[in-house]
């Protein structure tokens, strides 16, 4: 098995970046989700609330700096705020975490709101405010502002396999889904469907990493990540009959990397497509109806 793809998203429910290779974190990919939009009461924003965020393009200069651009061709940079540097603190919430973070300029909440709505743009600033879900993590495990594990792990086989079944279910045709619907950070190839969904321990490239959990899916992989457009109930409606984990819809399995030996520091290694990809544990078991 070989990694054939990794995916970076600077800024949660917006578009990919695609690098050839990618530091690895902690907390995740190095840049992935350390910036999201906020509503009023600090509570994440989404593509599951607005598919327009994914049209929007981004981009990370060297310094940290944030570019934006919308369909229409506006855009703008945003330095990253922090609060060593006395910009304002914002009280937010992902999934019921509460944990702070820093806001952006008030021109990148301008900008913000004449393309997708009345938000704030969120950066976090300490990538150790947030702790993963203590059932599956450890203690000093944290996240950025992604749904809940550091990384996520899908197959071409799976998806593969997933299609076949979407054709099954769909014998007057139905569009092919690419990869991309699932928003996963680490793609690998060269498996058997859903061996994933067994895997406890594997190695990618240098670096091992926990398999924690399945990916429970939602309303975002029914979203085309071109143009924003919801496209019906695939893959939603075959995963819920033909594969689920923990009474949801899965396809894709949680990583939390772990810290090799000797390491110190932030960078615990570095990805690369075409890396080999190694199981060293598996025997997962996810029941379809319950933990």
């Amino acid at each position: 098995m070989h990694l054939t793809g990794l995916h970076v998203y600077p800024v949660k429910s917006m578009y990919r970046l695609s690098p050839d290779t990618a530091e690895v974190h902690p907390w995740g990919l190095a840049g992935d989700r350390r910036w999201m939009l906020a509503d009023s009461t600090g509570r994440f924003v989404s593509q599951r609330e607005n598919p327009a965020l994914g049209q929007i393009r981004v981009g990370l200069l060297p310094d940290g700096t944030l570019a934006l651009t919308a369909p229409d061709g506006s855009w703008i940079e945003v330095p990253a705020p922090a609060v060593a540097a006395g910009d304002p603190v914002a009280d937010v919430e992902v999934w019921g975490t509460r944990f702070r973070a820093v806001e952006a300029e008030k021109e990148a909440h301008r900008w913000i709101a004449d393309q997708l709505g009345d938000y704030r743009l969120i950066h976090l600033d300490d990538p150790r405010a947030r702790p993963v879900d203590p059932e599956y993590g450890e203690p000093g495990d944290t996240v950025s502002m992604a749904d809940g594990f550091p990384l996520l792990l899908t197959t071409t086989a799976s998806l593969d396999r997933l299609n076949e079944l979407i054709a099954e279910e769909h014998p007057d045709g139905h569009e092919t889904l690419p990869m991309e619907r699932f928003r996963p950070n680490v793609v690998v190839g060269g498996s058997e469907p859903w061996a994933e969904d067994g895997w406890r321990r594997i190695r990618i490239g240098s670096v091992t990493f926990k398999v924690v959990k399945p990916c429970g899916r939602c309303v975002v992989t029914t979203t085309d990540q071109e143009n924003g457009e919801r496209r019906g109930p695939e893959p939603l409606r075959t995963l819920a009959r033909h594969h689920r984990l923990m009474r949801k819809a899965a396809f894709g399995q949680n990583l939390i990397p772990e810290r090799p030996a000797g390491v110190t520091g932030d960078v615990l290694g570095a990805l690369h497509v075409g890396d080999d990809v190694e199981v060293l544990e598996d025997g997962a078991h996810w029941p379809a109806d319950g933990r």
